[in-house]
Order: structure tokens, then sequence, then C-alpha cells
């Protein structure tokens, strides 16, 4: 089987700096895969290649076994690929209800088919339902990250990019985020997750890369990385 998404030898530059260096990875359909690193390593550089809002000078990304490299980002987003970038970037302005909205603009469906779906967007985040005609810029700082992450999910995507879902809130939150991940997995969304809490994004993970000054230097199975002695010594802690 081939996987949903592959990348292969990877650069990605900065003007003159090397962020990306020849970096390979996959992801099968169905699995969480974790991306992990120090800040500056290349992980939000990464995420934001495979979402076409940076183009790489050299190296492939196949999603679906088509080539996307060189495909602009808002039609990365109609074939199957959302990101919820750091820092959330919702509609500050607008109703947590019209975020929902705009969040389904690529899909062309019926309005009964819409509706299912907004539906679903309130039984997978119920707090959101209480807050549905809240502007979204008073949400607190969870609330947001869970309205940018139903919002992405409005678009029905194959592949689902979150980059640091947890930073900045508080461990109830962080604690809740992560269920609404493991709940989504359940479901049978494929996940790349990118996040600074290295030990729950591995604990949730079928597998995961470490990556080093845009290289990646460690991968395997979520649970291996979890008790890989020189991964333990750098991001969790130990």
């Amino acid at each position: 089987m081939n996987p949903l998404l592959e990348i292969n030898d990877l650069d990605v530059f900065y003007g003159n700096i090397h962020a990306i260096k020849g970096i390979s990875l996959h992801i099968n359909e169905g699995e969480i895969v974790s991306l992990i690193g120090a800040n500056g390593a290349g992980k939000t550089t990464t995420l934001h290649t495979i979402s076409g809002l940076l183009k790489p000078k050299n190296g492939e990304i196949i999603f679906e076994g088509d080539d996307i490299t060189k495909v602009k980002a808002h039609k990365i987003v109609k074939l199957g690929i959302s990101h919820v970038p750091e820092g959330r970037r919702i509609f500050q302005g607008l109703t947590v209800s019209d975020n929902v909205k705009l969040g389904a603009y690529t899909i062309n469906d019926s309005r009964e088919s819409m509706k299912e779906d907004r539906t679903e967007f309130y039984d997978n985040f119920p707090r959101m339902r209480e807050r549905k005609n809240q502007i979204a810029g008073t949400l607190s700082g969870g609330e947001q990250q869970m309205l940018a992450m139903g919002r992405a999910l409005m678009a029905r995507p194959k592949l689902l990019i979150l980059d640091e879902p947890s930073m900045g809130l508080s461990p109830l939150f962080v604690e809740e985020i992560f269920k609404v991940i493991k709940k989504l997995k359940e479901k049978g969304t494929t996940i790349l997750l990118v996040e600074q809490n290295a030990k729950m994004a591995l604990s949730i993970a079928d597998r995961g890369y470490v990556l080093e000054t845009g290289k990646i230097t460690v991968e395997g199975l979520g649970q291996e990385l979890l008790n890989n002695p020189e991964v333990k010594k750098a991001y969790l802690g130990a």
C-alpha cells in the first residue's frame, strides 16, 4: 500500500539559509505521525512546505500518488490537506458559527450535507455549541484552538496538519485537545502533529520523526521513541 503522503529528499531555503536538508518521511492513511524537535529545527517550515506556503528548492511531495510539490496552497486544501497553523489564525472578528462555515468554503455540496458536517463539528467540540454566536476573538486560547481545529475539519481533510496545538494552553485544555486528537484518529482521520509537548505527542503517535537543524536524525514507532535514551534525554526531560 502506498503512503497517503510521501516526502522525498526535500530541501527548503530561507534566502541563503538551508532550513530543511534533504529530509524524507511518509504518512500512512489512518496514522498519527509526530514530528518533534527543538525550536528552530525546521518543523513549521516542513509543514508550510507540505501545505504549499513555501516552495522547496529540491525534492518532491507526493499526496495520494500525485506530485503536489508545485501546487498552490489553496488547491492543496481542495485536494484534502488542512493545516491548523501555530497561533490558530481564526477570524477574530467573526462569530464561531461564521468561522465554521468559512472552513467549508472548498466544499461544493448540498445544504443538508453541510448541516451534517456542522452538527458533527459541534458534537466533537460541544463547548463551541454553547458559544456558536460568540465573537471568536473573545474566546479563551483553548477555545480558539478548538475552533481552529474544527474549522480545518470542515474542509473534510484526508490529512490534518496540526502545528503546536497545545501551545500556551492550560493543562486542562491541553488534555482536552489531545482527547479530541485521539477521537479524530479513531474516526479515521490521518494526522501529522508538531507539538512542543514531545511526551504527549509520542504517546498518541503511531510513528514519529526527530528533526534536528533541518535533518531527520531518528525515526520509529511512537513507543520506541518514548523509550529511546537519546530522545528521552533531549526532549522528554529524562
